[in-house]
């Protein structure tokens, strides 16, 4: 049987056990009422900004997964299984106040001996492992090509053209943010000499009357930037922000001569080149919170009166550092997935991307390797606007063998991000989509989870959005854990919630289309759901067996 077929099947015996199953108290959200939920017109609130991504669309009218109504009415006081979900990622604050409690544990290896106790080829893997050593920033793939000289003559070509432009675009930007820092911070300087306070508010400025032209001058900058952030240190620190990206753009990431590679002492181009990296997979400062905000959308710890709930109530991260600050080696990535797989993952979080890869052919062998062995790997679209169907954008990794969707794997599954908006803007312009080459949408705009040092903050990307998925998949295979990787994907995929109303793609109205026409299955994932059809899929499974 294909694979195409082993869906279809599939699809059909869900259908033909929820028809049958009369008796269930528990009903699917009715997709014929998901067009006609009234937008919500008024502002969220801070505790609805917080939490906007666990809320239901019908009864909410903000587009979240329905995760509060799974809790209440279907999970109750249920734990279920405890399911370890890897997050390939950045390095994670392991002792965060809401995290410390669900960070995986290695019991077969003892800490700091300095011996493989388990015998599984890295040493001190207490929390998960670190292939990225002591290393942090690092280049663009497409920087890599042309530094090494790699690929064919047209790819070389392409990532020329595509490093002058980026590298002239963001010199540009830096200079930019650099002349409007100081020009904001001379005027809040000024205001505070003026008014003989160390902090002051937008009344105060706009209450300023002088006839010091130069004054003037300042104050005109200070109400423009009042429309970047509510207070002058929140636009500094906004501004502090950028100027810290386009400064790494152009020193590292674009940067032809740079190698933040070799203080890791491996060759990232030999797969077997192994005994790199150490056993401790922390972040190592504290901008690298990438895959710490991750790891609490899936498993904050619940209820406990801190910070957030994570999507997950029985779930353990497992910590793999192999994101660095630029773009990952497929090195890290294929042996990354390969350690989670064989410590016991049953789900591997993948927020990460890249538009160029070198060695995409070990990555696919990873992937088929957690196919092989029942992981399900949930992989971020990517944030550049851009449609994936078109052959001239890619995002690695893929489960695509060819440019007409034919999958190489059944267990790996593309998520976009959406926004907290219902309607015509719930699509974040930022996030990448495609009938083929996007599975399906989840929450991943100004989502509030934990950052390095016990810190909490919001953060967009569809990096955010596919933890969200992360959780809803640990929840089925903790509560149905005899449900396979394929299961748990098609599941995520048949329960969404779908809509044909047009949405807005990459901030662009002309490039509007119908929503269910922007992934492959046209809908949002929808935790509620997904249960439900989990459930029934088990017990079907079961009545199966014993006829």
């Amino acid at each position: 049987m294909t694979l195409k077929h082993l869906k279809l099947a599939f699809s059909a015996a869900l259908t033909i056990f929820l028809v049958s199953c009369g008796n269930t108290k528990l009903v699917l959200t009715p997709l014929e009422k998901i067009d006609t939920v009234p937008l919500k017109v008024s502002d969220l609130t801070e505790t609805e900004n917080e939490t906007w991504g666990h809320k239901d669309l019908i009864s909410d009218t903000i587009p979240g997964i329905s995760l509060n109504k799974a809790y209440d009415e279907i999970i109750k006081n249920k734990k279920g299984k405890k399911v370890i979900v890897a997050v390939l990622d950045s390095g994670i604050d392991l002792e965060h106040e809401d995290l410390d409690d669900v960070i995986w544990t290695n019991k077969k290896e003892r800490a700091g001996n300095g011996i493989d106790d388990d015998n599984n080829g890295y040493i001190d893997d207490i929390h998960g492992y670190n292939f990225l050593g002591e290393s942090y920033n690092e280049q663009l793939e497409y920087v890599r090509i042309i530094k090494l000289k790699m690929g064919d003559n047209a790819i070389q070509e392409k990532a020329k053209a595509e490093q002058q432009a980026e590298y002239s675009k963001e010199s540009q930007n830096k200079m930019r943010y650099e002349q409007i820092l100081k020009t904001v911070k001379d005027a809040d300087a000024a205001i505070k000499k003026y008014l003989a306070k160390d902090a002051y508010s937008k009344k105060d400025v706009l209450a300023i009357k002088t006839e010091d032209q130069a004054l003037l001058q300042y104050v005109a900058v200070l109400k423009q930037m009042y429309g970047v952030a509510d207070s002058i240190p929140d636009v500094i620190k906004e501004l502090n922000a950028g100027l810290t990206y386009f400064t790494e753009r152009v020193n590292y990431h674009l940067n032809v001569d740079f190698d933040g590679r070799k203080i890791v002492g491996d060759d990232p181009y030999d797969l077997m080149d192994l005994g790199y990296g150490n056993g401790n997979p922390n972040n190592r400062v504290k901008d690298e919170s990438h895959g710490t905000h991750v790891a609490g959308i899936i498993a904050a710890e619940r209820n406990n009166g801190l910070g957030i709930n994570g999507v997950a109530n029985n779930v353990e991260i497992m910590s793999i550092r192999a994101v660095p600050n630029g773009d990952e080696y497929d090195k890290d990535i294929a042996l990354g997935i390969r350690y989670a797989v064989d410590n016991g993952a049953k789900i591997i979080n993948a927020s990460f991307g890249k538009s160029y890869s070198l060695n995409s052919d070990w990555v696919y062998d990873a992937i088929k390797y957690a196919a092989d062995n029942d992981v399900l790997i949930v992989h971020a679209a990517g944030n550049d606007g851009l449609d994936l169907d078109d052959p001239n954008n890619t995002n690695y990794p893929n489960d695509h063998a060819d440019t007409k969707g034919n999958e190489i794997t059944d267990n790996l599954i593309t998520i976009g991000a959406l926004r907290n908006k219902y309607g015509s803007e719930m699509v974040a312009s930022f996030s990448n989509y495609g009938k083929m080459n996007v599975d399906v949408f989840a929450p991943g705009y100004s989502i509030y989870s934990t950052m390095p040092e016990n810190e909490y903050e919001f953060q967009n990307g569809t990096s955010m959005a596919a933890p969200m998925v992360s959780g809803i998949a640990a929840l089925i295979r903790s509560h149905y854990p005899k449900l396979k990787a394929s299961d748990v994907k098609n599941i995520l995929i048949a329960s969404g919630l779908s809509s044909s109303a047009s949405v807005i793609l990459s901030g662009d109205t002309a490039k509007s289309k119908p929503f269910n026409q922007v992934s492959k299955s046209g809908k949002m994932v929808n935790a509620y759901n997904a249960l439900i059809m989990a459930s029934n899929l088990s017990k079907a499974n079961n009545i199966s067996k014993n006829l």
